[in-house]
């Protein structure tokens, strides 16, 4: 309530609690809620954790926003149980006052007059399908989105979104990759605690030439092992013909 208006009119004639006399001021506290049961004794007792129930919100703060479930009951929504999305960092950027939502019932103590409700236990969380959508060691299409003083976020697919370090963006020609550049990235790591899917393009091409150098020092290693096998199966007998042929192309015969 924010106006006494919405309870009582002028003139109005009403019954009060006495809550405190001041002889000294002249000064009387009255009550007119303590006339009637306060909203929490008749909550549904059935309610509790788990359980989905609907409200209006009835007032938004940066840190969550009060859902009304039943007349003078409300239940707060912390900004971190509104959504997924670890960008989200305010509760008017998801919530507007007046908006009918359902919110699944997060703790709910009753003695203390307190419920915390959650909205995005609601939907699946998506990082329980990253692992297989991207997993480690994969290469996939990013645009880079935006830059941080430590490297910068990449747009994947959908509202999907990672994070490479500035070592990590460095192009094949030697120049840094900038925003709005699509390039493709590879997957080194996941960390789910965090909710952050780090990349790297530097080892899209980087291990390929490492990859590529590896081998070719394995064939010439190969190759060099061939010639030395058939070095060691030349005996003395074909080094004594050898020797016979050489005096006779000498003589000319």
């Amino acid at each position: 309530i924010d106006n006494p208006e919405e309870v009582v009119s002028l003139d109005q004639k009403i019954k009060v609690v006495v809550k405190e006399f001041d002889p000294q001021q002249k000064r009387i506290a009255l009550g007119y809620k303590q006339l009637t049961p306060h909203p929490w004794d008749n909550l549904d007792a059935n309610i509790k954790e788990g359980d989905v129930v609907k409200g209006k919100v009835v007032l938004i703060a940066d840190y969550g926003a009060f859902v009304e479930i039943e007349p003078g009951v409300e239940g707060l929504i912390h900004v971190s149980e509104m959504s997924w999305s670890p960008r989200l960092h305010s509760a008017q950027e998801f919530l507007n006052i007046g908006d009918e939502v359902e919110a699944k019932v997060l703790s709910i103590d009753r003695e203390n007059r307190k419920m915390s409700l959650g909205l995005k236990q609601l939907t699946p969380n998506p990082w329980d399908a990253i692992e297989e959508k991207y997993p480690v060691g994969s290469v996939v299409e990013g645009t880079v989105a935006s830059l941080t003083d430590k490297g910068a976020n990449i747009k994947l697919e959908g509202d999907d979104e990672g994070f490479a370090f500035s070592r990590d963006l460095i192009k094949e020609d030697g120049k840094q990759a900038i925003v709005g550049e699509t390039l493709p990235f590879k997957v080194i790591e996941l960390r789910r605690s965090t909710r952050r899917i780090l990349l790297s393009h530097v080892r899209t091409y980087a291990e390929a030439k490492a990859e590529k150098v590896a081998v070719e020092a394995d064939n010439t290693k190969k190759a060099v092992k061939k010639i030395n096998s058939n070095l060691e199966k030349t005996t003395l007998g074909d080094i004594s013909e050898l020797a016979a042929l050489k005096d006779k192309l000498e003589k000319g015969e």
